[in-house]
């Protein structure tokens, strides 16, 4: 890495450059510890030099001694001295010897390996050789004689053992030295070796560890440059190592931690600067924050909106008084006197109390202020607009007290209204309440729809508002049902002409997208009593409404005292029904079902009776709409059914049970489910075979939610349970269910029957349903058959069953027996 300052190395650098330098020395020391080597390798090469010197040495030294004793051993003895150079060449050739075997006993001699006895054997043979040239020279020179020869081969041969004791202690001593020099040699470049391969494997374990060290630190390196550069580090290397790389790695994770928390805290910072702006421009209410000199700190956006101040005049630290000036340039003050206005800022800028005023700008909006002083000085004030939350709260005090369609008065209003003129007492005229109920109205809502009742619902409430006069208060109490307060209703004749032109106007033709629509009306008329009690008044409207209803509706009836007697004994009635079922009150009677072919018993219908604890034994007819009514006829037919079977498998002949079904069984459920299942449940609880179960249901099973109903028959139906259509003839579309359904049974109604003898126009009926029912395969039922007169009629057109007192009233089960006995002896008859 080059900068400014020249060439610096980094760390990794200088780290590789010292283990490379170290393995270098190494390297240097070993190739010295080699050249050393090399010494004791020449040391040995030399010693095995100096054993083939000391062999031809020790070989010239024979040669040399034998020629020395040849030469000596060869003369004459006792030569003359004639030959005197012969004599002296023999003594010059023998010296001549001599002096190699000297020079070359020296040579050995000089090598600097020879031992100390070494060194003593050669002193040894020095002085035998001079020896034996004494005695030689003596022999050359005197002459040869015995004993002279004699001493000379003695020395000679003394001086050959010499040679061959000093040649092999030679030659010994240069093998130790060269077997020594070159185990020293081997030794040497054994430990030599040793060392420089461990001085390598310790430089490359350094190189290892540095490298990894290294690749420690350049991991942490290119962590922190990271981190530097703000990049997310989502781990860091060495953070478990234990050397001072772990500790420089966890520091760098304790930086990154509070680097990343201070980011975090600075990002929490920012989005709490930018949720704090967007707050204050965001809330529904005005902001100004003014600062302990009466200077501009923060203003929001919507109370620059609510004052009409464009952002760019208002700036912080500019004066209240200058904001003020803008406000009343922008037209905030409307009617009031500048002035005033400016004062009574000044006034409350002055004070340290908390304040609350309400204010309408010139825009017309009403705006409340809350000033609150701060502890510095300063002041936080918000505006709320609360024009639109005033026009609210009056809507919704409205609606509280209106009906929503109509926008008449409600019954809460109604109800208040005469509380008032309870309250008022003798101070007003008498006042009278008419309760209004539109006749047929649930008629028009499930055939024209809920549109068109809700436009004729409208059309009421105008009526009634041109029919009543001003001190009148007419209202809707519900659904199809209204009321006016008569203010002065004070003598019959006025309520009674207020009724009467109630009736007459509300029923009236209504036309409705440009079709007529027919309704009527009843009305239950109740004047107020010395009482005061409003609930009990508009009880007793209601009580003559119910009266007017039952006698047929299109009219009006006044309370009397009586009507509130009858109210009572249904509400007793009511509760006595309500404890009817659990107390086990009720019971069934059976009527047979005669069959015309076979004169026989076909089946029994079940017709339900309650024995009253104090009233007696009690027609269906008083009771059964109270129970539709109340819902209670859900389990009531529930028991019936089950009772009905049970009491079935009871009789002696397997004929027919038919059971009749309410409307109001269909569309609802009980714990056993809805009414399909709970004809199952009762099927197979009681063992009773399906064929020899009839289901009476009249045609408004159909009307009402006619899918479902329907598809809960077909179920039935395939259970092998005949369905019969009762009443028939006496609705409005009964041919048409004809079609939508495969009903076993149609049951003329005993109107019909009762008027057969008297009115043509019965019998053209009943011959038209007997034949409809023969086209179609279905068994046709005359019910209320009284007369011969009516059985012989009924038989001539057609019907295939009869049912009636002719034959039997509804009898308690336990005659049912001999009910079907007396059939049995009288076919018999």
């Amino acid at each position: 890495m080059m900068d400014a300052r020249g060439w610096r190395p980094s760390l990794a650098t200088k780290l590789r450059l010292t283990a490379w330098l170290s393995l270098l020395t190494v390297s240097l020391v070993c190739g010295g510890a080699v050249l050393g080597t090399r010494r004791y390798a020449d040391a040995a090469q030399n010693a095995f030099d100096d054993g083939f010197e000391i062999l031809r040495v020790a070989a010239s030294l024979d040669i040399a001694l034998q020629r020395a004793r040849d030469i000596v051993l060869t003369a004459k003895p006792n030569a003359p001295a004639s030959n005197a150079p012969a004599s002296n060449a023999l003594r010059a050739e023998f010296a001549g010897n001599v002096s190699g075997l000297q020079d070359m006993v020296g040579r050995v001699a000089a090598r600097p390996f020879l031992s100390t006895i070494a060194m003593a054997q050669h002193a040894a043979v020095i002085a035998a050789i001079v020896r034996l040239e004494r005695i030689g020279m003596v022999i050359l020179e005197q002459g040869r004689s015995p004993d002279r020869r004699t001493v000379f081969e003695t020395e000679a041969d003394g001086l050959a053992d010499k040679l061959r004791t000093w040649r092999m202690l030679m030659l010994d001593t240069t093998v130790t030295m060269e077997q020594a020099s070159r185990a020293r040699a081997r030794t040497v470049l054994l430990w030599t070796g040793l060392f420089c391969v461990a001085a390598w494997g310790a430089g490359v374990v350094a190189l290892t560890v540095i490298g990894g060290a290294l690749r420690r630190f350049g991991r942490i390196t290119i962590a922190m440059l990271r981190l530097a550069r703000h990049d997310r580090v989502l781990s860091l290397p060495s953070l478990d190592d234990p050397d001072e790389v772990g500790d420089m790695a966890r520091a760098i994770a304790i930086f990154r931690e509070t680097a990343e928390e201070a980011t975090r805290r600075g990002a929490q910072l920012e989005i709490a600067n930018r949720m704090l702006d967007a707050a204050l421009n965001s809330m529904g209410q005005g902001l100004l924050m003014l600062d302990s000199q009466q200077r501009l700190l923060i203003s929001n956006r919507q109370y620059r909106a609510l004052f009409g101040l464009p952002s760019e005049l208002l700036h912080a630290g500019m004066p209240a008084q200058e904001l003020l000036a803008l406000s009343r340039a922008a037209g905030n003050f409307a009617n009031r006197d500048p002035t005033a206005v400016e004062r009574h800022i000044t006034d409350w800028l002055a004070s340290d109390r908390p304040q609350i005023e309400q204010i309408t700008v010139g825009n017309g909006r009403v705006v409340i202020i809350n000033r609150v002083p701060m502890a510095d000085g300063g002041w936080v004030c918000t505006y709320d607009d609360v024009t639109e939350r005033n026009r609210t709260i009056a809507r919704v005090a409205h609606l509280a007290r209106h009906d929503v369609l109509t926008d008449l008065p409600n019954r809460r209003a109604l109800l208040d209204a005469l509380r008032q003129e309870d309250n008022l007492g003798s101070r007003r005229h008498g006042y009278t309440v008419h309760c209004i109920n539109l006749d047929r109205f649930k008629l028009i809502n499930d055939t024209l729809g809920y549109a068109v009742g809700d436009a004729i619902l409208c059309e009421v409430a105008r009526r009634l508002r041109a029919i009543v006069r001003e001190n009148d208060l007419p209202a809707r109490l519900g659904s199809d049902d209204f009321a006016v307060v008569q203010s002065d209703g004070d003598t019959p004749d006025k309520a009674i002409a207020l009724a009467a032109r109630l009736v007459s106007q509300l029923s009236l033709p209504y036309v409705i997208d440009g079709a007529e629509v027919l309704i009527g009306a009843s009305v239950g008329v109740a004047a107020a009593g010395p009482d005061g009690d409003a609930d009990g008044l508009l009880r007793n409207a209601d009580l003559a409404l119910y009266h007017a209803k039952q006698a047929g509706g299109g009219g009006w009836q006044i309370f009397a005292p009586e009507m509130d007697v009858a109210a009572q004994s249904r509400r007793t009635l009511e509760r006595d029904l309500r404890l009817a079922l659990p107390n086990g009150q009720f019971e069934l009677y059976y009527q047979p079902l005669i069959s015309v072919t076979q004169r026989r018993v076909k089946s029994f219908e079940a017709l339900l009776r309650w024995r009253h604890p104090t009233r007696g034994l009690i027609a269906p007819d008083a009771f059964i709409p109270l129970a539709e009514e109340l819902g209670l006829i859900v389990p009531i037919g529930e028991w019936v059914l089950r009772t009905a079977c049970a009491e079935a498998m009871e009789w002696p002949e397997p004929v027919s049970v038919a059971v009749n079904l309410s409307p109001v069984q269909f569309g609802q459920r009980t714990a056993t489910g809805d009414i399909a299942e709970q004809i199952e449940a009762a099927l197979r609880d009681t063992g009773l075979t399906a064929d020899r179960l009839e289901l009476e249901i009249t045609e408004s099973v159909l009307l009402q939610e006619s899918d479902s109903n329907v598809a809960a028959l077909h179920r039935l139906r395939a259970l092998g349970v005949r369905i019969s259509l009762d009443d028939f003839g006496t609705g409005y579309s009964s041919l048409r269910y004809l079609r939508s359904f495969p009903f076993d049974k149609l049951k003329i109604d005993k109107s019909f029957v009762r008027e057969l003898t008297e009115s043509d126009e019965a019998g053209t009926i009943v011959r038209a349903i007997a034949g409809l029912g023969a086209s179609l395969g279905i068994a046709t039922t005359a019910e209320g058959v009284e007369t011969l007169q009516q059985l012989e009629q009924l038989i001539a057109d057609g019907c295939t069953e009869v049912q009636g007192y002719f034959f039997s009233p509804p009898r308690p089960a336990g005659e049912v027996p001999r009910l079907l006995a007396e059939g049995a002896m009288r076919r018999a008859a």
